[in-house]
């Protein structure tokens, strides 16, 4: 059975299953040690794109800061045809730990991995069957579903949205939790705001194709609001930023929900933002990448899975929006989180890691 990470220290930190001695903060290791490399190949979009690329290489700086032995690399793959080459040029390299970040990076991974048995690797948002890939996968819908009842509670036209960049379970598993937590709203309100840009039960609706073109995301988003929606909550990485600026310069017509790492730390629309839903990826990788440089061989069944309860995700605070946000909604989402946690509130989506 997979250990599933626990919430310790203030981060992710592997269970039981996992082996090895924890590294002690600062690394203890002499000026004279081999240096111990931790290499990052980002998906498409870059270290820049303010989502999960960016946190991504958050978590990787982090396990460097508490370990100087650590020496941290990283290549940007600007087409799927990258990842296999960025790949190997980091095994060529002789790399310790070898991150590679993205559910669209599982084929590549896996080829890789298999030809490469005792070099080390970690996969953000998927999971492969080779046992050197240690896994580092999250429960996105369960928070998502906290930010779907948000905007429920929030909308002025009874109409929210969401989209993705691509048809796929790391974008889809916000999308189900989002349009989930809308109809909750509406069960125990007897409401019945809608949810444009995806219906989870065709698992059907609105993407960019893309993960990087800001006009790409402007484009869905203009013809969501065009139908009506007030809150927007684009998957789609750096594409999102074009609703994100949109929805700063609309002047109040509608706000958005931005995804992975905090929106109002990530990019320049804070105004816009009533909340993110946040992916703690780079708590993920710091613990795994310390835990590799501690000795420990991280394996497939050790892999993480983060959730409302171990902190793996949840939603940022509301920040410029706090005083908007009614009081009794805040109260409202918190105790959904908390029957979430004990399971009294079912979460669902067939993207849910396994």
């Amino acid at each position: 059975m997979r250990a599933v990470a626990v919430l310790a220290a203030g981060g992710l930190v592997l269970g039981a299953a996992a082996c090895g001695k924890a590294p002690e903060e600062g690394g203890g290791t002499s000026p004279a040690a081999k240096k111990f490399t931790g290499c990052m190949v980002t998906d498409v979009g870059g270290i820049d794109d303010k989502s999960f690329n960016t946190s991504a290489w958050k978590g990787m700086e982090a396990a460097k800061a508490a370990n100087s032995n650590i020496e941290i690399r990283n290549v940007s793959s600007k087409a799927e045809a990258d990842y296999t080459p960025n790949l190997t040029q980091f095994v060529n390299q002789k790399c310790d730990f070898i991150l590679a970040v993205g559910g669209l990076m599982e084929d590549a991974t896996s080829k890789i991995a298999q030809a490469n048995p005792d070099q080390q690797f970690a996969l953000v948002d998927g999971k492969v069957a080779e046992s050197n890939v240690f896994p580092m996968q999250f429960d996105t819908a369960q928070a998502a579903f906290l930010a779907g009842y948000v905007a429920a509670g929030m909308t002025k036209s009874g109409k929210v949205a969401t989209y993705g960049g691509m048809k796929i379970a790391p974008v889809t598993i916000f999308m189900d939790g989002f349009a989930d937590g809308v109809a909750y709203y509406n069960q125990q309100k007897s409401k019945n705001v809608q949810v444009l840009g995806w219906n989870k039960a065709t698992q059907n609706g609105s993407f960019t194709n893309d993960f990087v073109k800001q006009d790409e995301g402007k484009k869905v988003s203009d013809t969501l609001v065009a139908q009506g929606a007030d809150i927007i909550m684009p998957v789609a990485g750096g594409a999102g930023q074009g609703t994100t600026a949109a929805a700063q310069n609309s002047g109040g017509k509608y706000s958005a929900i931005w995804v992975d790492v905090d929106g109002c730390e990530s990019t320049p629309n804070c105004p816009a933002l009533i909340t993110t839903v946040v992916k703690n990826i780079p708590d993920a990788v710091k613990d795994a990448l310390l835990k590799a440089a501690g000795g420990s061989k991280l394996t497939a069944d050790q892999g993480t899975i983060g959730t409302l309860e171990n902190n793996g995700v949840s939603i940022a605070p509301y920040h410029d929006f706090d005083s908007k946000v009614p009081a009794e909604l805040k109260a409202e989402v918190d105790k959904l989180k908390q029957d979430i946690i004990a399971g009294t509130v079912k979460v669902t989506s067939a993207a849910q890691p396994q």
